[in-house]
């Protein structure tokens, strides 16, 4: 049984903030602003997922990202299914998941080219509390003003479709070889499956659990990473103390004490229930 604290990696990007959450450090107002919070895990560059928080002043640019198949055709172990919980957003505050349409190959490349895809996209209002589970090959755009807590497959994949004038690389040919252009469709919200435990996604890629304070038993079977993460809060992992902001993982059994009102997230790559 193994409970490790996550290093935490501070990310530039040019939507990013100098105001950031609570809990982390604000970035210099003369320093470039910081979009991105991840974590590692010591000596493992390629887990099976990835935790970050976002902070955005500024749209992101249109992406999409493949799927497991997709991806391995061209060598890489897999694909990029994602979802976000939104802690924090400004009144006008949206994202934009699917494109409002069906669009073929060409209409998507014509689109991405003359910029009109921005209109084309589905750009729905978020608020604090929010959550959106966005598979492989769906295109998308995280909005600005928003806060928000990223769980997905451990793949930094992502293929520029549209960046709004911004001077970085598209990648047009492929993001259009993988996108799947369609109007989104929302999982079914699996609900709560025990008392304190809501499911809030149940595979195919990863399950997320969301967990109130108190105590707890967690078991995994054999081979198997789970990753908490205290959106408020604090607590004792085995013999790991923690506080809103961290991220730790888990392999084995370990006793879980978070205090009575904290808010917890737990995900492992699995379809099933712990």
């Amino acid at each position: 049984m193994t409970v490790t604290l996550l290093e935490m990696h501070r990310v530039e990007k040019p939507w990013g903030r100098h105001d950031l959450w609570p809990g982390f450090e604000n970035p210099p107002e003369d320093g470039d602003p910081i979009g991105e919070v991840w974590y590692k895990s010591p000596g493992d560059d390629t887990p099976d997922l990835l935790v970050k928080y976002l902070f955005t002043s500024e749209k992101l640019s249109v992406q999409v990202h493949p799927d497991d198949d997709q991806a391995r055709a061209r060598g890489l172990p897999r694909g990029k299914d994602e979802c976000w919980l939104v802690l924090a957003a400004e009144p006008d505050s949206t994202i934009a998941i699917g494109t409002r349409d069906i669009l073929d190959a060409e209409q998507l490349r014509a689109a991405a080219l003359d910029g009109s895809i921005e209109q084309l996209l589905d750009w729905k209002p978020v608020k604090a509390g929010d959550f959106i589970y966005a598979a492989s090959r769906t295109v998308h755009a995280i909005g600005a003003g928003i806060t928000l807590i990223e769980i997905q497959q451990n793949s930094e994949t992502t293929y520029r479709l549209y960046d709004y004038g911004r001077p970085r690389e598209l990648h047009l040919d492929d993001g259009v070889a993988v996108s799947d252009a369609k109007p989104f469709v929302a999982p079914p919200a699996p609900g709560e499956v025990a008392e304190g435990r809501e499911l809030l996604v149940e595979g195919p890629k990863f399950t997320v659990e969301r967990w109130s304070g108190g105590e707890r038993g967690v078991n995994l079977p054999d081979g198997v990473t789970g990753w908490l993460v205290p959106v408020t809060g604090s607590g004792k992992f085995g013999d790991v103390v923690f506080e809103a902001g961290d991220c730790l993982t888990l392999t084995g059994s370990e006793r879980l004490i978070a205090i009575e009102d904290a808010d917890l997230l737990f995900a492992y790559p699995l379809d099933h229930r712990i």
